[in-house]
């Protein structure tokens, strides 16, 4: 070998030849080509040998970039699939990429999927995003159960809860943005109402039950986590026994959406 790299908190040392890592990717072609450090010359000095220091990375997804450039492929597993894809966007190895999406697509699971579904969303890797949200779809409750779940930016989550396809009740999925919004209020240090704002919207009230309602003021007068506008208006299509005011698709249920009474009243056909 002729360079050497320092990678992570264990200071592991990685050994590979130059030559490989530079025609398989521009971004070790830049790194390698930099003048070594303390030199006068920088159009006749030699490229530094390294060590180059890589602290913010595991040495085990470090390695799996290194496999697939001297091997075409790689050896992922659940523990590092989804970083070894941050990895190949940072380094812009568009074929690692889709070795890494395939392989979270095909060992998905409950805990893991909001995670998935957050890095998606991050790198703009649209399939794996629709996956995994059909995946959630599919077992929403036990979703919503998830540390993943709680840890779920304020975009992504919203963009889960407009889906029709959600396979839990509406009462149960306010309950799991409450304590979604309490736990990034904590780590945002933020107030609830704020960090809530975007998903809240979502929230399809009307479909709740009067009594329901009552009760979820009443958590409410707490900590605030829905615009009293967003309840009255929830109480105004009881009234008016119809949407009146409320977008459409707040008075749709979901497909795990508990039948209520008055849900008749809210169908869109209704004047």
């Amino acid at each position: 070998s002729n360079v050497m790299f320092v990678v992570g908190q264990e200071q592991q040392k990685v050994f590979a030849h130059r030559c490989v890592l530079a025609c398989r990717c521009q971004a070790f072609r830049g790194m390698l080509s930099q003048t070594p450090v303390g030199s006068q010359d920088s159009s006749s000095s030699v490229p530094s040998q390294g060590p180059f220091i890589l602290g913010n990375v595991q040495p085990e997804v470090f390695l799996a970039v290194i496999e697939f450039l001297y091997t075409n492929s790689v050896t992922l597993n659940s523990h590092i699939a989804l970083e070894v894809l941050t990895s190949s966007v940072e380094y812009g190895l568009q074929d690692l990429c889709k070795l890494c999406v395939k392989f979270i697509k095909d060992t998905l699971s409950v805990e893991q999927v909001c995670e998935a579904l957050q890095a998606a969303v991050t790198y703009g890797q649209v399939d794996l995003q629709q996956h995994c949200l059909a995946f959630i779809e599919g077992c929403t409750a036990a979703v919503v159960r998830t540390q993943g779940f709680r840890e779920l930016s304020d975009v992504v989550l919203a963009r889960v809860l407009r889906s029709d396809r959600l396979a839990v009740d509406e009462l149960d999925l306010v309950q799991a943005v409450r304590e979604w919004a309490h736990v990034s209020s904590a780590v945002l240090e933020r107030p609830v109402p704020e960090v809530a704002a975007l998903p809240v919207k979502e929230l399809r009230l009307p479909l709740l039950a009067p009594s329901e309602l009552v009760t979820l003021e009443s958590y409410n007068q707490q900590d605030l986590l829905i615009p009293v506008e967003n309840i009255a208006a929830a109480w105004r299509a009881h009234a008016l026994r119809k949407g009146s005011g409320v977008p459409s698709r707040l008075c749709r249920p979901r497909r795990g959406t508990r039948p209520r009474d008055h849900h008749r009243h809210l169908e869109p056909h209704t004047k």
